[in-house]
């Protein structure tokens, strides 16, 4: 009876399975997302290129959210959950597809190309998947429901590190750069197989449409009576949260390999193994948060978690060698819960207006388009460490929102 209990709280009645089915999508875009990442020494060896130019990769990828998140909630509202991510899985496909052309041509605008369109694609499923996630159940228990949903993003980011490293970077010893980017070829042929076969799965899967989240207009709410979503203030910080914790994220993942080469490990190949222990650690957290936000409110641990990634930083920062390394590994686990708990909190209370604060704050994940170049050229000017006072500030923002800022407030108005 007691686990019977525990299932009706965690999502409604009936739900179980659509929220199995909408789990397993949280484990191709943690994947997609983080092999990404390991793109970057692939290309700085590929193209001869500055930190800069080479999180490129992750600004091409992140610029998508940007530009499409904002749509992909508007294609909600017209097709619904289940066909936008449909749609979002087929555009993956044709991404991945334009990884071997690129390869092959050894050409570096094909290769931003590539990762522009999977990143359109990631991005509708993004916008879609959470927010289905958290309406699956009672609106208190939707920090914990997403939190779990986001561990198999972790299990994703966890195995895509192991992938880049077998295959980006196990070639880099070589100078000839078609036999590098030759690399990249395989791995993406797979994704877009794979991909394919799971948005034909989604087809036939059952995954109810969900009362109560229709657009404003849709569910006969009159213009006078619908606020701007700009005015919701939780929403709005909860947006600049994202940006943020997305873009210190991405940006310390995408340097790392680099770092940890810099500070001892023998080879960028181990170095991206010890990366897959950073996402490791957020796939632990996620699962432990799952159970903590059941004992501890969602913005006090989220404050919590914010402020232990910025002490495990600073040690970083200030540190060397093996504490250097460790210190930042552990970043990941304090990372976990983040993303679930800012965009739960940032779409509480929302009702019919859910797809355009998951519109808004999904777009703010370009903030990994903007934050890792930012601490690239920090680390080309100043150094890796140095560079490290740019996402300090992004995680004590994000502590704060989740002790302040995620309290809705007055209407956030604006000229």
């Amino acid at each position: 009876m007691a686990t019977e209990t525990k299932h009706a709280g965690l999502t409604s009645h009936g739900y179980i399975v659509p929220f199995i089915t909408v789990t397993a999508l949280f484990f191709i875009f943690g994947f997609i997302t983080t092999l990404n990442m390991a793109l970057v020494p692939d290309l700085r060896s590929i193209f001869n290129l500055d930190y800069g130019w080479a999180m490129l990769a992750e600004s091409a990828f992140f610029l998508a959210y940007f530009v499409f998140s904002s749509p992909s909630a508007k294609l909600i509202e017209w097709i619904g959950y289940k066909r936008t991510m449909v749609v979002s899985l087929f555009v993956q496909v044709v991404g991945c597809a334009l990884f071997v052309p690129a390869a092959k041509l050894v050409n570096f605008p094909l290769f931003l190309a590539a990762v522009f369109i999977v990143g359109a694609g990631v991005t509708a499923l993004q916008t879609a998947a959470n927010p289905y996630a958290a309406i699956l159940g009672p609106e208190e228990t939707a920090p914990a429901r997403l939190t779990l949903a986001q561990a198999f993003n972790s299990i994703g980011a966890l195995i895509a590190p192991l992938v880049g490293g077998a295959f980006f970077l196990s070639v880099t010893d070589t100078t000839d750069k078609a036999v590098i980017a030759n690399g990249v070829r395989g791995p993406y042929i797979a994704i877009a197989a794979g991909l394919f076969v799971l948005g034909l799965a989604v087809i036939f899967s059952h995954m109810p449409p969900i009362p109560g989240t229709r657009s404003a207009k849709a569910a006969g709410l009159d213009g006078a009576s619908v606020r701007s979503i700009w005015s919701y203030r939780h929403t709005v910080l909860g947006a600049l949260g994202i940006f943020l914790y997305v873009g210190v994220e991405v940006g310390l993942a995408s340097i790392a390999v680099n770092y940890f080469k810099s500070e001892g490990m023998s080879s960028l190949k181990t170095a991206s193994y010890l990366v897959s222990l950073y996402w490791g650690g957020a796939m632990v957290g996620r699962l432990l948060g799952s159970w903590m936000l059941t004992q501890i409110k969602a913005g006090k641990l989220l404050g919590i978690f914010g402020f232990c990634a910025s002490a495990l930083l600073i040690a970083s920062m200030t540190t060397s060698g093996g504490v250097a390394i460790w210190t930042l590994v552990l970043c990941g686990f304090f990372n976990s819960i983040m993303f679930p708990n800012v965009f739960a909190l940032g779409i509480a209370g929302l009702g019919p207006m859910t797809s355009k604060g998951s519109g808004l704050i999904m777009t703010a994940v370009v903030g990994g388009a903007v934050i890792p170049y930012f601490i690239g050229v920090a680390a080309d000017h100043f150094g890796i460490q140095h560079a490290f006072v740019i996402p300090l500030c992004c995680y004590l923002y994000i502590a704060f929102y989740g002790l302040w800022g995620s309290h809705p407030a007055g209407a956030v108005h604006s000229s």
